[in-house]
């Protein structure tokens, strides 16, 4: 028989798998469910434990796929910069404003994010064909003021916010739509890192569990992002379908910390 230790490390590496397979194939989203994974599956008991080890495992997995981006020229390293940079500030304040609130709530307040995620995926996505980039003073701002909102929100809850930056990135910075999808990666693994860190002083992050999830979550993103090209004309339906999944998801959270439904 095999011990609890054993399952609950081969269980991290499943969920971790899914969590990138899942990024890697649709772009974006699969973070939140990082979270509801550690807790549900994995069996992470403490809620604000499960959002550091999250945190931690979003900042890898960001940073090992903006490589690949960067090789082919998706990455706009400057405004880039400014929007992480902005966004840590942001990152900062909220992932202490999340360790402070207490885990059930925190948690309710997650699945409520969730159906808001899940609907913003249902939503047909512009295509921005973009062009240079000139980083004049209000465009700057622009970028600033957009990465301290989306890094605000991401610390709070510990996830990548990626739902959140490409759009930012597009609509409100004027980047072409690969290129938003390409430098948001440098956001993600920024407001991760930084809710990590935040996390890790007060002790609530599982390092072994970290370490298990973000192996694979490199596996399973590989595998998802050789996927997508072949998957790309129902890209749609995919999206569709990962929505019903975080919905699902986030009513069973609502029903567990709401205490309709017991364990």
């Amino acid at each position: 028989m095999l011990s609890a230790n054993i399952v609950q490390d081969g269980l991290a590496v499943v969920c971790g798998g899914a969590v990138g397979f899942s990024l890697g194939l649709i772009g974006g989203g699969g973070s939140v469910l990082a979270v509801p994974l550690l807790l549900y599956v994995v069996g992470v008991a403490d809620p604000h434990l499960a959002i550091g080890t999250s945190a931690l495992a979003v900042a890898a997995n960001a940073f090992a796929n903006l490589l690949p981006h960067a090789r082919v020229g998706n990455v706009r390293w400057g405004p880039a910069a400014i929007f992480a940079a902005a966004g840590v500030l942001g990152a900062y304040a909220g992932s202490s404003a999340g360790k402070a609130l207490d885990g059930q709530r925190l948690l309710v307040l997650f699945a409520l994010l969730m159906i808001v995620i899940a609907v913003v995926m249902q939503l047909p996505r512009r295509f921005v064909a973009g062009g240079p980039v000139r980083l004049t003073l209000p465009l700057t701002g622009r970028f600033a003021g957009a990465g301290l909102g989306t890094g605000l929100l991401a610390g709070f809850f510990g996830i990548g916010g990626g739902f959140l930056i490409v759009p930012a990135l597009t609509l409100v910075c004027g980047l072409a739509t690969l290129e938003a999808i390409g430098s948001s990666l440098l956001s993600v693994g920024a407001f991760g890192f930084t809710t990590a860190v935040n996390y890790a002083v007060s002790g609530l992050i599982d390092w072994a569990i970290a370490a298990l999830f973000i192996a694979g979550g490199v596996a399973g993103g590989a595998f998802g992002a050789a996927s997508a090209g072949r998957l790309a004309r129902n890209n749609l339906a995919l999206n569709r379908v990962f929505g019903v999944i975080v919905l699902s998801v986030a009513l069973y959270m609502l029903a567990h910390g709401t205490g309709l439904i017991g364990g």
